[in-house]
């Protein structure tokens, strides 16, 4: 089994998978990795890092996002070819994206409250009790914290407002909302996640929420495009407020 330098203890308090997928990247750059190599298994790594399992399967997580590793059940995970990954995007360069999320979310900001604001006069009764599932597994995954379910929570949270736009009965609407999560999907979503970490969890986030629901199910549609547009603009303005995410 390969044992390379690159297996520092990483100091905290940084953000432990960034720094994690960094390494692993960093070494795959300086062709101490080289494609078809297999990593080391979750409990190696998480030795030769001194860090917990779930903070190795997050990094891993982030480097599947971008191609740079694929899974294989049952075998391992592997680094991948170059002339197969979408990009080649963990790096430092990657937790610059800052000004990007942000304009995205001001963007979202706007399109979103219209797509409610339709939803909360078209939406069926079918539809509504799915958001109502949706925002009951926001809850519960919220309540396992970024490190037990960071993905997952973020993952629910944009089926949720994907639903609530598929509500609208417009497929204008669908399609811009579309094109915002997929430059984040392809582009931003390591960032996304580091983001999501460290300030989209918790009640004050689920009450922003929670008021894009109870809007929709009275069927109030200028307090669905209030409050959608409130829970957007103040997930650009938490961003634009981190220092550490610069």
């Amino acid at each position: 089994m390969q044992d390379f330098e690159i297996y520092g203890r990483i100091d905290r308090p940084r953000r432990l998978p960034d720094e994690v997928a960094v390494a692993l990247t960093k070494a795959i750059e300086g062709g101490q990795l080289q494609p078809g190599d297999r990593l080391p298994t979750e409990a190696v790594l998480s030795k030769k890092f001194g860090v917990a399992r779930t903070v190795i399967r997050e990094a891993i997580s982030l480097l599947k996002y971008d191609g740079v590793v694929d899974s294989r059940r049952g075998v391992g995970t592997f680094i991948t070819e170059i002339t197969n990954r979408s990009a080649f995007r963990i790096s430092p360069g990657c937790f610059e994206k800052r000004k990007q999320i942000i304009k995205l979310l001001q963007l979202r900001a706007e399109v979103q409250a219209g797509a409610s604001a339709l939803a909360a006069g078209t939406r069926t009764t079918a539809q509504m009790q799915a958001l109502e599932d949706l925002f009951a597994e926001i809850e519960r995954l919220d309540a396992l914290g970024p490190d037990g379910a960071l993905e997952q929570r973020v993952d629910t949270e944009l089926e949720f407002y994907r639903r609530i736009t598929e509500a609208s009965d417009n497929e204008y609407y669908v399609e811009v909302i579309g094109m915002i999560e997929g430059n984040i999907q392809s582009n931003l979503r390591s960032a996304f996640l580091k983001n999501a970490a460290a300030s989209e969890f918790g009640p004050s986030i689920l009450d922003e929420h929670r008021a894009v629901r109870d809007a929709l199910a009275i069927q109030d549609a200028s307090l669905a495009r209030s409050a959608t547009r409130l829970r957007f603009e103040r997930a650009a303005e938490r961003l634009a407020a981190r220092e550490d995410f610069l």
